[in-house]
């Protein structure tokens, strides 16, 4: 007898299960601390090659530069450290002040291996900005991390660094500050590339995937064995996007290559100051507004950039120049505009643009110029989070100004502002890269995922080199298998003319090599079986994408196919859960 399809009864039963793959030889540790403690943690991997990483055996394995004096102290809970004294003293034969070092090891070190560093500094009086340094065999000084070290606590510096040759190497810690380094727990783990990239798959699978276990039952709540089933992803659950243009209005080829791939899009001018007032009181929104509902019509979100951008050299001729009373004024007038114009219809805001590295805003408005603008956009938009956006953060250990330990600061300024703790904040990372550094970029990833927000790769590009192509794949591996990386958008739009830094296509809008590894990342991302049978209980597993699917089940005993859409998400293994489906 057939069964009716008003009463077919699907049971989706969901499942967590574990995505495994190879077992690497050690598990990565994402273990990081934003905190400045009383007593360091225990170092990671238990020091990795680094000998004595607890200094538990006084100074062996360690030795000091210029004959500085070194020693080893004890806190009150008994805890071991090494200390320096005056090593912020020494002249250079010219008479300047030469850098503060710490004590320094020698390690073997091996070709072709990443190498993940942590470790724990305090500083003797004030705060300094503390770089971690490792020699590698060939005698070039890498910067693989730095923090800004405090005298009453510990912090925890995480970083690293690609060794390409064999050889000893030397690990060891300064600031340009006159300060005594103070150093514990220490630890260097070296990983073969093949570790790091297996991690990077099972992290991915664990992050981006589930195992549903689907269960098909006819309205006697009866199993249908071997019923058809057919999946089809509709959406990808992991939001990846790209820049825009202008061009995009009048290019139905730009309009279909990218409504094909991307579902997210940040306009790379058009929502900003300088594009939509450039001349004081001539406020023209027509053109983002016609990029937003062509983005609309093929249900792309869209990220609102920016409301301001911190840069003195991106402000229009009229702004430089105005008083205090003016400047307010201009302000609320670009605020309340282009934030209630957009409110509940871009999904972010980059707030104050790159507020790290430039200070504009601030040198005109006082110090928490980012933190009170944060608010007044929160008041009007209460949807979209708010991020803040920067370069290097990932990209250049070596750049002072956006390193992990200041961008949380920053934040931390923001949202601890009266009237702030409410706001939805993000953490946005412009991820402008030229040869990347994959173990600093993990670990700085695992330091800003301390601070518990919505966290997005916002502006990904790779200068072009014959290498291009693959460390642009390196980078997207890698944040889309950080466990904490929320999106990612790249800054590829197309221009007539030549793109900013990386080109995805020609201008026939057919694929560059770049564009073709975009092309086999999202199929991988997609990857997923196209119909399954259920078993003689009436039930299969699948492994799939988080994202919104249509699954249709056929069936002898049905007069016709069964439909049903459901979203696949971090949440779908919490409980199992029963969908009936009737037509």
């Amino acid at each position: 007898m057939r069964v009716p399809m008003e009463k077919l009864v699907l049971s989706f039963v969901l499942i967590a299960l574990f995505q495994g793959c190879m077992v690497l030889s050690v598990e990565y540790d994402h273990t990081a601390s934003i905190e400045c403690l009383r007593d360091p943690m225990r170092p990671l991997y238990s020091g990795g090659v680094i000998q004595n990483s607890e200094f538990n055996s006084g100074l062996m394995g360690w030795s000091t530069f210029r004959n500085i004096k070194a020693g080893v102290s004890s806190s009150p809970s008994g805890n071991k450290f090494a200390v320096v004294h005056g090593a912020g003293s020494y002249l250079s034969s010219s008479g300047k002040l030469l850098p503060s070092h710490s004590v320094y090891q020698r390690v073997q070190m091996t070709g072709d291996m990443h190498y993940s560093l942590s470790a724990w500094l305090q500083v003797s009086n004030g705060t300094a900005h503390v770089k971690a340094v490792i020699k590698d065999p060939n005698g070039e000084r890498v910067v693989a991390g730095s923090i800004i070290a405090q005298s009453s606590c510990w912090s925890m510096l995480k970083g690293g660094m690609t060794a390409y040759s064999s050889g000893h190497g030397e690990i060891y810690f300064e600031s340009d500050a006159p300060v005594d380094i103070w150093v514990d727990s220490v630890s260097l783990q070296p990983f073969t590339f093949d570790e790091w990239d297996a991690h990077a798959r099972r992290s991915a699978n664990a992050t981006r995937r589930r195992t549903i276990r689907l269960v098909a039952k006819g309205a006697d709540d009866k199993p249908m064995a071997h019923a058809n089933v057919s999946i089809d992803l509709l959406r990808l659950g992991f939001p990846f996007g790209n820049a825009i243009t202008k061009e995009i209005l009048d290019l139905p080829a730009y309009e279909k290559w990218f409504s094909a791939r991307f579902t997210v899009a940040t306009f790379e001018n058009e929502m900003k100051w300088y594009s939509t007032e450039w001349s004081q009181n001539q406020e023209d929104y027509r053109v983002p507004d016609a990029m937003l509902k062509l983005m609309q019509k093929y249900g792309i979100k869209v990220r609102g950039h920016n409301v301001f951008w911190d840069d003195q050299n991106s402000q229009m001729k009229w702004v430089t120049p105005m008083n205090l009373a003016q400047l307010k004024a201009a302000m609320q007038k670009r605020l309340k505009s282009v934030v209630s114009r957009y409110a509940g219809k871009v999904i972010h805001w980059d707030v104050v643009n790159e507020n790290l590295h430039f200070s504009f805003f601030e040198n005109k408005l006082g110090p928490t110029a980012s933190a009170q603008i944060f608010q007044q956009v929160g008041q009007i938009d209460h949807s979209a989070i708010l991020f803040m956006n920067e370069f290097n953060t990932l990209e250049q250990p070596g750049d002072p100004n956006p390193v992990p330990s200041k961008y949380v600061a920053k934040m931390t300024q923001i949202r601890s502002y009266p009237g702030n703790g409410g706001l939805k904040l993000g953490v946005g990372l412009e991820s402008h890269f030229a040869t990347p550094n994959l173990p600093y970029m993990r670990s700085a990833l695992d330091t800003l995922a301390k601070l518990k927000m919505p966290m997005w790769l916002t502006e990904v590009d790779v200068v072009k080199s014959p290498n291009q192509v693959k460390f642009l794949e390196q980078v997207l591996r890698e944040g889309f298998s950080h466990p904490n990386v929320d999106g990612i958008v790249m800054w590829a739009a197309w221009h007539a003319k030549g793109c900013y830094v990386m080109c995805l296509t020609d201008n026939n809008f057919k694929n560059l090599p770049v564009g073709d590894l975009v092309d086999k990342l999202i199929a991988e991302w997609k990857t997923h079986r196209a119909s399954a049978t259920t078993d003689d209980d009436g039930a299969v597993e699948l492994d799939l994408p988080l994202g919104e699917y249509k699954f249709m089940v056929t069936h002898p005993s049905l007069k016709g196919p069964a439909v049903h859409t459901m979203t696949v998400d971090t949440s779908s293994s919490a409980s199992e859960h029963t969908i009936n489906i009737k037509s």
